[in-house]
C-alpha cells in the first residue's frame, strides 16, 4: 500500500480546482452558471502575440529543449519593460528569471529561503499558494490580518519580537488579491526597512500591476524603493497583463542571489519555457502602453456595473482602484461560505467565499471581473430575484 507524506495528507484541495468540478456538475444539470469566481481573463491575447506564437511554432529549431534560464532576448525585453514601466534598472542575466507562470516562482522562492521550523509572514486574507509553499518545506506561517479600516495593509509594527526572530520571509501582494487594495510608497518603505532590520526576504507578488482605473497612477513596484533590491524579489505575470493566462509565462526579478537560487532549483525540477511562448512574450512586452490602457477601459466598465449593482442590493462594495476583483460584503446573517453556497444553489452564480483566502476574509466574497458585462448584469439580476424570493 502506498503511504503518502504528511505534506500531501495535510494539503487541502486547491479551491479553484474544486470550483471547476462543482460548476461542471451544476452545468450537467442544465444550469447556466455565471462564474465570477476565478481571475481568468476572458479577453483574448493581443493579435500580434498570437501571430508571433504561430510563426515561431513553424520553426523546427524551436521544437527542441529550450534554455533553462530563458532566451537572452527575453531577458532584455523584460529589462526594457521594467525600465519603462517603473523606472527600475535590472541586469538582464543576474536579476531576471523567466518562469512558467509566476505561481511556480512563489513556490520556488519559499523553498530557497525557508527551512523547517522557520516562520513565513503572510497576509490574511492571502493567495493560498503562500501558505502551501511555506508548508511544503516545513515552515510555519504567521498571519498578518488585513483590515478594511487599515486600508487592507498589514500592521508590521504589531509583529511580536519572538516571531520576527524566527521569520525568514515576508509575503506581500499589491495590488492585493483578494481585497483589490493598493499600497502606498510609505508602506513599502516600512516593509523594506523591516526586512533590512530583521534579515527578511521580501517576496512581492505583483500579478495585477497593469490593471488599474480612474486615472490613478500605475501601482508601484516594490523595487522602486531605495534599498529594496538588497532584500526583495518581485513576481510579475503576463497572464493578467496581456491576457496570456494559458501561455504560462511570468518572471521573477530583483535580488540577484535569490533569483539565481530559484534558477538553480528550477533547472533541477523542470525545463525551460517553450521557445514560441518566449517569443510571444517578447512581442507582448514590446507592445505600446495604449494596448493596456484600452483593455483597462473594458475592466473599468465591468467594475462600475458590478459595484453599482452590488450596492443597489443594499450590500457594500468599494470602488477598487486596481486589480481584477471586487471585495464585497455579504448580508447580515450569512457567513461568507453560506452566502456563496446559497447564491450558487438559488441563482446559479458562483462567487468565492472570502474565507477561502484565510480567516480574515470572513464577511466578504471575492467577485471577478473576468466575464463580459452582460454576464455580470445577468448575475446581478439573478441575485436580486433570489433576494426577492
Amino acid at each position: 500500500m502506498v503511504q503518502l507524506s504528511h505534506l500531501i495528507e495535510n494539503l487541502p484541495p486547491f479551491h479553484f480546482a474544486d470550483a471547476k468540478r462543482r460548476i461542471a456538475e451544476k452545468t450537467a444539470q442544465g444550469v447556466d452558471v455565471v462564474n465570477l469566481s476565478v481571475g481568468d481573463p476572458d479577453l483574448p491575447a493581443p493579435p500580434q502575440v498570437v501571430e508571433r506564437l504561430c510563426a515561431e511554432m513553424r520553426v523546427a529549431e524551436n521544437h527542441r529543449y529550450p534554455e533553462y534560464r530563458g532566451m537572452q532576448e527575453l531577458h532584455e525585453a523584460i529589462a526594457r519593460w521594467f525600465q519603462h514601466r517603473f523606472g527600475v534598472e535590472l541586469a538582464p542575466q543576474r536579476e531576471i528569471m523567466p518562469l512558467i507562470g509566476s505561481k511556480e516562482g512563489l513556490v520556488y522562492a519559499a523553498s530557497c529561503v525557508l527551512n523547517a521550523g522557520d516562520i513565513a509572514l503572510a497576509p490574511d486574507p492571502y493567495y493560498p499558494v503562500y501558505i502551501s509553499a511555506s508548508a511544503s518545506v516545513g515552515a510555519q506561517t504567521y498571519l498578518l490580518p488585513l483590515r478594511e479600516e487599515n486600508g487592507f495593509l498589514p500592521d508590521l509594527q504589531s509583529i511580536p519580537g519572538d516571531v520576527l526572530a524566527k521569520a525568514r520571509l515576508l509575503w506581500l501582494n499589491y495590488p492585493n488579491n483578494p481585497t483589490a487594495a493598493s499600497a502606498p510608497r510609505s508602506f513599502f518603505e516600512q516593509a523594506v526597512a523591516l526586512a533590512h532590520q530583521h534579515n527578511l526576504a521580501l517576496v512581492h507578488d505583483m500579478a495585477y500591476a497593469e490593471v488599474y482605473y480612474d486615472n490613478h497612477e500605475r501601482p508601484l513596484s516594490l523595487l522602486e524603493i531605495p534599498g529594496a533590491k538588497e532584500v526583495t524579489v518581485e513576481l510579475h505575470s503576463l497572464s493578467k497583463t496581456y491576457n496570456m493566462a494559458g501561455f504560462r509565462i511570468g518572471m521573477m526579478v530583483g535580488n540577484p542571489t535569490l533569483v539565481d537560487a530559484v534558477a538553480r532549483l528550477k533547472s533541477n525540477v523542470d525545463s525551460g519555457i517553450f521557445r514560441p511562448v518566449q517569443y510571444a512574450a517578447i512581442e507582448a512586452l514590446n507592445l505600446p502602453e495604449d494596448w493596456i490602457l484600452e483593455r483597462n477601459v473594458i475592466y473599468k466598465r465591468r467594475r462600475d456595473a458590478l459595484v453599482q449593482g452590488w450596492n443597489a442590493l443594499g450590500l457594500r462594495a468599494p470602488l477598487n482602484q486596481a486589480g481584477l476583483y471586487v471585495w464585497a460584503s455579504v448580508p447580515q446573517g450569512f457567513t461568507s461560505k453560506q452566502f456563496a453556497d446559497w447564491l450558487f444553489e438559488k441563482a446559479g452564480v458562483f462567487l468565492t467565499p472570502g474565507t477561502n483566502f484565510g480567516p480574515s476574509g470572513e464577511g466578504y466574497v471575492r467577485i471577478s471581473l473576468t466575464a463580459p458585462e452582460e454576464r455580470i448584469q445577468l448575475a446581478l439580476e439573478r441575485i436580486q430575484r433570489a433576494f426577492s424570493s
